[in-house]
Order: structure tokens, then C-alpha cells, then sequence
């Protein structure tokens, strides 16, 4: 059976586009889909429990993703995690008593930062830290915590 060149070529353009379109879609998957485009400003906060966050983790207000997790460090003196996050620049109004809490996408979803605005009069700006903060809550310790608990009533 003779196949023509043209079907041939066609067929190798199709090919083309679905791995094309394979990639972008695992890297939007992936949460990488905007790597090395950052723009906007950077926010830091001291956390005594990270649990499982990720570089990466979306930040979110009201429900809304306003930026991602940039660095996850450590600090030898504080002995606290400090997370950096970039927040897209269209969100530049957040109040500087904006409280920062580590939360969970449903009981056994991926972590997030979600922040909830203050009342203050003062904004974040680049390179400001977020002083209100909530660490993570770790399953296990609650599970634990309840356990001891019905023991000791016992």
C-alpha cells in the first residue's frame, strides 16, 4: 500500500502539536506553567510548623490564587520556617496586619498560605514580613493530642 507524502507529513504535524500540547499541559499540571515570569512583589513570614508545604504552593485570599510559595528556609536563630511568597503585582493593596495561615485543600489535600486582610491603613510592599501568622495543623499530632485525651479520661 502506497501512502503519499503529504499524508505523511500531515500525520508528523500531528504528532507534532499533540506533544506540544502534552507539555504545556503537564507543566500547567505541575503548577509550573509561569516559571521564571514572575512578577510582582515578595512577602515574608516566620511559621513554627510548615507541615508539608511546597516551594510553589499557591497563595490565596478569599478563595483566589494571588500568588505562589517562592523559598521555603530556615532560620538557626528563630528556629522557625520562613516562607518567602510572591504576590502578583495587580494585588498591591494588601494590608501590612494581613494575617498569614498555613491551611490544607480539604482533609487530605495539598497545603496552601491563605491570607486574610487587616484593617490597617499601610500596605505590603516588597520585601515586608507578615507578623500575624498560623502554622500548619498536623493530623497527627490532632489525632494524637485526641487519643491522649480519651486515655486519660478513662
Amino acid at each position: 500500500m502506497h501512502i503519499s507524502r503529504s499524508i505523511e507529513v500531515l500525520v508528523g504535524f500531528f504528532v507534532a502539536i499533540g506533544f506540544v500540547a502534552m507539555f504545556f499541559l503537564s507543566m500547567e499540571v505541575s503548577n509550573l506553567s509561569n516559571v521564571g515570569g514572575e512578577e510582582g512583589y515578595d512577602v515574608k513570614a516566620n511559621f513554627e510548623n510548615i507541615g508539608s508545604l511546597k516551594v510553589r504552593a499557591p497563595v490565596s485570599m478569599a478563595g483566589v490564587n494571588i500568588g505562589r510559595v517562592k523559598a521555603i528556609d530556615f532560620d538557626p536563630e528563630s528556629f522557625e520556617a520562613v516562607v518567602t511568597m510572591n504576590i502578583e503585582a495587580q494585588y498591591n493593596q494588601l494590608p501590612l496586619d494581613t494575617n498569614a495561615s498555613i491551611l490544607t485543600a480539604g482533609l487530605l489535600g495539598e497545603q496552601f498560605i491563605g491570607l486574610e486582610p487587616g484593617g490597617e491603613e499601610d500596605v505590603l510592599v516588597n520585601g515586608s514580613e507578615i507578623e500575624l501568622t498560623q502554622s500548619a495543623l498536623v493530623l497527627e499530632q490532632i489525632i494524637g493530642q485526641f487519643l491522649f485525651n480519651s486515655a486519660s479520661k478513662e
